[in-house]
């Protein structure tokens, strides 16, 4: 299962996988600060290939050093990332103290300003041109006693209301505290506190959260409280979090899966948000609820998938951290969640491991949304310059191979090829796009 991705490689979060990687923080063992602790070392190599059609007429247009009128849509990106990781153990005593450390460097291998104007993987510099090289680094202070873990200063956190995506090249982290306690052996709680948020692409600190659609003025905390039960048949959580005068956001998620034998099984996801203003509605107003429903029929290494997904309100569904979406139907280019949208998904997965092929596999999905409706979206509130129509109605299609070396000297190494199409109407909000990426990876660590 490839990093570059929420869940599944190269792929959107499925339903499942969400539920299980709710809140998730690795397991440490306590048997001291330097015997417990490990290192990892993840190098990682990305090529990314778009050509947004019709790209040139719009502010979104790539190239974006070239005059207005001359740009066109077509953006190409390579760069190597290394990601290095430190993880101590804790100190003996009722207050157990360890450190998270990190690097993350990354180099620009090939991407001229006339053909990546956004710069995706290492992002722009003063003058407006693709990083030929960045880094940044950052560490975390950890507390632990009985069975509860507090953790302050810049982390990666996975949770359905404020999540750190590690779908390109370099992951996000975020600047805060987070208090993770045990409550039973497949029960915990969360509680979150949070001041900003790195994006994946960015080279320094302190630039606040990133939010993923509204461009309005941004809030400068974020909290949450969840409770995450996992059990071998139904798993469920439930999040509730507040987005400084901004909005407050509910998530309810449940997963569950029944064993038909002979190697077969249903499985059943439903993820649901319920978001509203709050405080000074520094996004305007919102009042939106947002669903998905999947159902999923695994037969040996087979495994088809239908997911219907539903936004009911005048705003498309909005998140802070690109990985804080759970929802079904969110996509490589699309999240389709523009405002009153309903969509479908169709998949199909298959892993070689059953033919004799172990550690490739293959994934092809198709999702279809229209009725999309954002007449009434608040014209002062930070999503009206998306411009909205009605009828809006666009589709994707996302296919994927990749491979992960089972053993030898190379084990671990993960090389995934994905393509991706997305088509709409002018009434939706995401441009036309063709994509290629990519991506190799080859993880190292060991304990100290």
């Amino acid at each position: 299962m490839t990093r570059l991705s929420r869940a599944a490689p190269l792929l959107a979060l499925t339903a499942q996988a969400a539920i299980a990687q709710a809140g998730t923080v690795d397991p440490l063992p306590a048997d001291g600060f330097i015997a417990g602790s490990r290192w990892s070392l993840l190098n990682r190599t990305v090529y990314d290939q778009r050509d947004y059609r019709h790209g040139a007429r719009s502010n979104g247009a790539r190239n974006a050093l070239k005059p207005f009128v001359e740009r066109n849509g077509y953006a190409e990106e390579w760069a190597y990332g290394l990601m290095g990781r430190f993880q101590s153990g804790f100190t003996a005593g009722t207050v157990g103290v360890g450190l998270d450390a990190h690097v993350h460097s990354a180099i620009k291998l090939d991407s001229g300003g006339g053909r990546a104007g956004k710069a995706r993987l290492l992002g722009l510099d003063d003058d407006r041109r693709p990083n030929d090289e960045m880094t940044r680094a950052g560490a975390a202070l950890k507390l632990r006693t009985g069975p509860s873990t507090l953790t302050y200063g810049e982390q990666r956190v996975k949770t359905p209301v404020f999540g750190s995506s590690d779908s390109r090249l370099l992951p996000e982290t975020a600047t805060g505290w987070l208090l993770d306690t045990a409550v039973t052996s497949d029960t915990r709680v969360l509680l979150g506190h949070f001041t900003e948020s790195t994006d994946r692409n960015a080279s320094s600190h302190g630039e606040g959260f990133v939010v993923n659609y509204s461009n309005a003025e941004q809030g400068d905390r974020l909290d949450f409280v969840g409770l995450v039960h996992g059990g071998d048949r139904l798993s469920a959580s439930l999040f509730g979090s507040r987005y400084e005068n901004t909005w407050t956001q509910h998530y309810l998620g449940l997963a569950y899966r029944h064993p038909l034998g002979d190697d077969r099984a249903l499985a059943f996801a439903l993820n649901g948000y319920r978001t509203t203003d709050t405080g000074q509605a520094l996004s305007g107003r919102i009042d939106n609820t947002a669903w998905s429903l999947s159902s999923s029929y695994l037969s040996g290494p087979h495994r088809f998938t239908l997911g219907y997904q539903h936004v009911d309100g005048d705003t498309p569904f909005d998140y802070v951290t690109r990985g804080a979406i759970y929802l079904g139907n969110a996509a490589q280019l699309s999240d389709f969640n523009a405002p009153n949208e309903r969509s479908w998904q169709l998949r199909y997965d298959v892993s070689m491991d059953g033919f004799g092929l172990p550690g490739l596999s293959f994934s092809a999905a198709y999702l279809r949304g229209h009725d999309i409706d954002g007449r009434d979206v608040d014209p002062s509130g930070g999503y009206a310059y998306l411009g909205y129509g009605t009828e809006g109605q666009h589709w994707e299609r996302d296919l994927e191979a990749s491979y992960v070396m089972q053993g030898g000297a190379a084990k671990g190494l993960m090389v995934s090829l994905r393509h991706s199409v997305h088509r709409g109407n002018t009434a939706q909000a995401e441009l036309d796009a063709d994509q290629l990426r990519l991506a190799l990876e080859w993880p190292l660590g060991g304990a100290l």
